[in-house]
């Protein structure tokens, strides 16, 4: 019997190896948010996923090849890194059910919180003493979530949106892309973002649990597996593995 080993650092210490099996996952899987450029570094560095917000395709193609490009600096291939948008679908049987549907859940969003929540991405506290139906004011920058302020901003601008129509879009979706049609229509869009190389899947975000989660079960993972773009069956057994992500050596 050799020496017991442990490790005694300056974040933690313990007496013993683990004497336990390793994950059938080799590592867990680790994810990244944020896309500050110190942030895309990190990604690039250490993730296996990155959760990101993109509105507009063009962003997302931006974001998509930016963060590619910084892998071969540390010493990784495209396929290491998997980058999923966050989306948040409405979807419905017809156009107009969905749109229907949308609307009201958009009206179940108080002002008060739908404010208070686009300060926070803001980093205001006095957002309120502007007319909530008026345009988004000429902000300081922040250095709290650069990014997410960016977002909110550009789409204001490039929109038109109130302060109030602002809230209860950011509120209702966080940010992310939404998409509001039927699973044909919602289809449609993942795939021209996922063929055009602007994502590599995505993070679905339903609007509330269980039922926007099952329309979209229902409706547009039917749609999708009849496009070929989404499994009909599991080859693995770890969330490594449905993710598509080598196992570390």
């Amino acid at each position: 019997h050799g020496k017991a080993s442990g490790h005694n650092g300056q974040s933690f210490s313990v007496r013993d190896p683990l004497d336990l099996p390793r994950s059938p996952q080799g590592a867990p899987v680790m994810v990244q948010a944020g896309a500050s450029d110190v942030g895309r570094d990190l990604a690039a560095r250490t993730a296996d996923v990155v959760f990101t917000a993109a509105q507009t395709f063009e962003e997302a193609k931006a974001f998509y090849n930016d963060l590619k490009g910084r892998l071969p600096a540390y010493g990784r291939e495209p396929d290491d890194i998997k980058i999923m948008p966050g989306v948040a679908p409405v979807v419905a049987e017809t156009e107009a059910e969905a749109r229907e549907k949308y609307e009201e859940l958009q009206e179940l969003i108080p002002d008060d919180v739908g404010v208070a929540l686009l300060s926070s991405y803001l980093s205001i506290s006095n957002l309120w003493r502007y007319p909530i139906d008026g345009p988004l004011p000429e902000l300081p920058e922040s250095e709290g979530m650069k990014s997410r302020q960016a977002l909110v901003i550009e789409q204001s601008r490039r929109d038109g949106l109130s302060i109030r129509q602002l809230a209860r879009h950011f509120a209702g979706a966080r940010g992310h892309w939404r998409i509001v049609g039927t699973a044909a229509q919602v289809a449609d869009e993942l795939q021209a973002r996922f063929e055009g190389g602007a994502a590599d899947g995505f993070n679905v975000m339903p609007s509330y649990f269980p039922g926007e989660l099952d329309a979209f079960a229902t409706l547009v993972v039917p749609e999708l597996q009849r496009r070929g773009l989404f499994r009909t069956e599991y080859q693995g057994r770890t969330l490594r593995d449905h993710l598509g992500l080598k196992r570390p050596v």
